[in-house]
């Protein structure tokens, strides 16, 4: 999200405004006049506010794509895999959630998509989708095949891998929710957070 002309300066808006009004109860009209330009001048940039959504959800998940821990992982890879371990353990993982959760926490972009889809979850099917699959499946996902490698090469205990995914990321996510409403409590959160994990690993790791 590198442009500086007038299409970018429309999606700035939009997404401001679909952060604290949701997509639904945001009208073409308002961003024109966040933008300070007539509607049928944001008409000539994008279609409808169908199209500006998708255009301003496909820049953020290209963007997010680039720092998330869960679009570069593949399983699948022994290379990967390799790599993966050579320099894994627990207090190497603890920094890179914690990395990845202040990201989460402080790009502006990011951020107020997150924010614009605990608005629309109830309201939009295709955002609540996209909540889900983001907040849910693809963490859950991660987790699980994580979890299902460390046990593949000795390092955890045997057990039900996707439950174990559930009670490392879970509590994860709920923290980051309670960051999201009250942002002085980050500190404390980190600290409980790396505090986690190291138990987790000391509950499992053989």
């Amino acid at each position: 999200m590198e442009r500086t002309n007038k299409k970018q300066d429309i999606l700035d808006a939009a997404l401001d405004l679909f952060s604290v009004n949701g997509f639904e109860a945001t009208s073409i009209a308002q961003i024109a006049e966040a933008v300070g330009i007539k509607k049928a001048s944001l008409y000539f940039h994008f279609e409808s506010k169908q199209d500006l959504l998708d255009t301003l959800t496909g820049e953020i998940a290209k963007e997010y794509g680039e720092h998330s821990l869960f679009t570069s992982a593949d399983w699948e890879n022994a290379q990967f895999v390799e790599s993966f371990l050579s320099n894994w353990s627990p207090e190497v993982m603890a920094e890179q959630v914690k990395k990845q959760i202040r990201y989460i926490l402080h790009d502006p972009h990011i951020c107020k998509v997150r924010k614009m889809l605990v608005l629309e979850q109830f309201r939009n099917e295709e955002l609540s989708g996209m909540f889900s699959k983001r907040n849910y499946e693809d963490v859950l996902h991660y987790n699980n095949e994580f979890m299902k490698c460390l046990i593949q090469k000795g390092i955890l205990k045997d057990g039900d891998s996707e439950i174990m995914a559930a009670q490392f990321c879970f509590p994860i996510s709920m923290w980051l929710s309670v960051c999201d409403r009250q942002p002085e409590r980050e500190d404390e959160i980190m600290e409980l957070l790396d505090r986690h994990i190291r138990q987790f690993f000391e509950i499992y790791m053989k």
